[in-house]
């Protein structure tokens, strides 16, 4: 029984891990991620600070609503 949950478990984890890579890789195509107002860029000449405290936000939000779906 142990090993089951073992491989339970492991795909649970694989199938997250595919599913935040592709969020990544899709992120790179939305332009407005890390651009939202709120969104906090400190640049200087060879500096760039991007701290995307909106965005950040609004992805915690989608993932709880998402979570919660999934676990009802």
């Amino acid at each position: 029984m142990a090993i089951e949950s073992l491989g339970r478990m492991l795909i649970y984890i694989g199938i997250i891990v595919v599913l935040i890579g592709g969020f990544l890789v899709l992120s790179a195509k939305v332009p407005w991620i890390g651009r939202l107002p709120g969104d906090i860029v400190y640049r200087r000449e060879n500096t760039t600070v991007l701290v995307p405290i909106t965005t950040m936000i609004l992805a915690s939000i989608v993932l709880t609503i998402i979570l919660n779906i999934i676990r009802r």
